[in-house]
């Protein structure tokens, strides 16, 4: 099982991929490690934040997709309707953009720092843009 650490602003968390039930997308994204950006809350998608990605081409099509996750169990969608982007869910959501309701590829679950999952979300609405990086645990 391959961990991740994430770290937002001062909080740390540790992720697990999800590679048997979406390697292509897990496999994608290991080979942008260490991968640093900038985290905003998300415009249509309720309590997430979103990594904007553009026009990005992953090469990825979609598995293990939902409309709905969890808190703490981020997305990477892969380009289509919307612009390729990373959500972060903190709280409830459903991963949409301007275009209507969109699905992403679940990759990634946080199991250590769920307490402060709700922060991400004090942190990005009252503080703004927040920095952010993945990297091998």
């Amino acid at each position: 099982m391959q961990l991740l650490r994430i770290t937002v602003g001062s909080l740390s968390f540790l992720a697990r991929m999800e590679e048997e039930d979406a390697p292509r997308t897990c496999e994608a994204f290991k080979r942008w490690l260490p991968f640093r950006n900038r985290l905003v809350q998300a415009r249509w998608s309720g309590e997430a934040a979103w990594i904007p990605l553009g026009e990005l081409d992953t090469g990825l099509s979609f598995e293990n997709h939902t409309s709905h996750p969890a808190p703490g169990q981020l997305l990477l969608y892969p380009g289509g309707f919307s612009e390729t982007e990373l959500l972060f869910p903190y709280g409830n959501t459903c991963f949409a953009s301007k275009v209507g309701q969109l699905a992403g590829n679940h990759f990634l679950t946080i199991v250590e720092g769920m307490e402060n999952i709700k922060e991400v979300g004090r942190l990005v609405l009252w503080e703004g843009a927040q920095d952010i990086v993945f990297e091998r645990g």
